[in-house]
């Protein structure tokens, strides 16, 4: 597979939808922020092309353009793709795991909350970078889609509840799309801060239809936190797919850059 910068891309219409709510954000994501990767099989009409931002990756095209090895620089990495591509997916790692996800959309109203005493609800600045980086390896997904702390510090896309000048819960947006903004969000395992995670995505909520967007929600089918607090915070479900979470190469190649 090749690198593509973005200014090299062929027209995405017909590779990728545009406005759709969950992961399909992504690629308008990384088309704003720059924080992802394009990959092609080949640079003038390309038969494969893939989207990376973070730990994810959209995969399109015919499967058939590519051998196993191609897919190796997406090695730990979950991948979404139609059906076609998993016998190619399945000879390229060492381990396939599917994942069945459910995309939530933002379609109640929640009443506000009142932050309990000593806690802080606010939308991250440039001065919080430290901060973010003191977050629990386990919890540092949640910037990856921005290219790191910093940059999802700078964004302005992230409210954070923070007590004794800690975040104890964050939620930002995932996946900045031109319709909507997927959000994410993480708690420290504390049950004396519980319900602070709903502070801060219904704060971010509230930042995303004042954009004029439409904030949706996606995690796996068998997280039921995830789905708990995505229904109190007002989403409801509206369609489930799959991806594929993959382990090491199982076979190696080279990766041409362009």
């Amino acid at each position: 597979m090749i690198n593509l910068p973005s200014h090299r891309l062929p027209d995405l219409l017909r590779w990728f939808p545009t406005g759709a709510p969950g992961s399909a954000a992504l690629t308008e994501h990384v088309l704003t922020t720059e924080a992802g990767r394009w990959w092609v099989d080949r640079v003038i009409q390309p038969r494969v092309i893939a989207a990376e931002c973070g730990d994810h990756v959209l995969l399109r095209g015919d499967p058939q353009a590519l051998a196993p090895h191609d897919l190796s620089v997406f090695a730990d990495r979950s991948i979404e793709a139609a059906g076609r591509f998993l016998p190619l997916i399945g000879a390229a790692f060492d381990r396939v795991v599917p994942w069945q996800r459910v995309v939530y959309i933002k379609r109640s109203p929640v009443p506000a909350t009142l932050a309990p005493r000593g806690v802080t609800v606010r939308r991250l600045n440039a001065r919080d970078t430290r901060t973010l980086t003191t977050l629990p390896i386990a919890m540092s997904w949640i910037h990856r889609t921005w290219g790191g702390p910093e940059a999802l510090a700078r964004s302005g896309y992230a409210w954070a509840a923070f007590h004794n000048d800690r975040i104890v819960a964050l939620a930002c947006t995932y996946f900045l799309g031109t319709a909507y903004e997927d959000v994410a969000c993480v708690t420290v395992p504390d049950p004396r801060l519980q319900y602070l995670a709903l502070d801060c995505v219904n704060a971010l909520g509230s930042d995303i239809a004042a954009r004029g967007h439409t904030p949706s929600w996606t995690c796996s089918a068998s997280n039921r936190p995830g789905r708990l607090l995505a229904w109190t915070a007002g989403f409801r479900p509206e369609r489930e797919y799959a991806h594929y979470a993959v382990g090491k190469a199982a076979a190696t190649g080279r990766v041409a850059v362009g």
